[in-house]
């Protein structure tokens, strides 16, 4: 289930943090890019042999959170498991459709993984608070 709240999140330039699990079980997380494909939630890679790649060939099972930029106390909570990847033209046009939300530029690398993420979970959590750092 999808919520909107979250698609509307991952739709917008927030970063993702993106959780993964170790060979042991343990939590591995980092901030990257993400994006909504059709019914998936995506991220990517131009290293899948890489940690996060080979955490999630090993196990699919993903947590992402997503900060809305302009509300920090928006957020976005996501569980879900890989559904496939996309490579190739294909992959390439949405990262670089990643990178101009991002960076106003397309992505220089070319050769990325998308991975396609079957939403399981997700919720929308907004909390009453202005951001006002003191």
């Amino acid at each position: 289930m999808f919520d909107p709240g979250v698609r509307a999140l991952l739709d917008g330039a927030n970063f993702v943090h993106l959780s993964t699990l170790m060979p042991d079980g343990a939590p591995h997380s980092t901030t990257v890019w993400g994006a909504t494909h059709g019914d998936y939630a995506v991220f990517f890679t131009n290293n899948p042999g890489g940690l996060k790649g080979r955490n999630i060939a090993r196990d699919g099972r993903v947590a992402i959170s997503i900060v809305d930029r302009d509300n920090p106390y928006r957020t976005g909570q996501l569980r879900g498991h890989l559904h496939g990847t996309m490579t190739g033209d294909e992959a390439d046009a949405l990262v670089d459709a990643m990178s101009v939300k991002f960076t106003g530029a397309p992505f220089p690398l070319r050769d990325n993984t998308v991975y396609l993420i079957a939403v399981d979970h997700s919720r929308l959590t907004e909390l009453p608070f202005d951001d006002a750092p003191a």
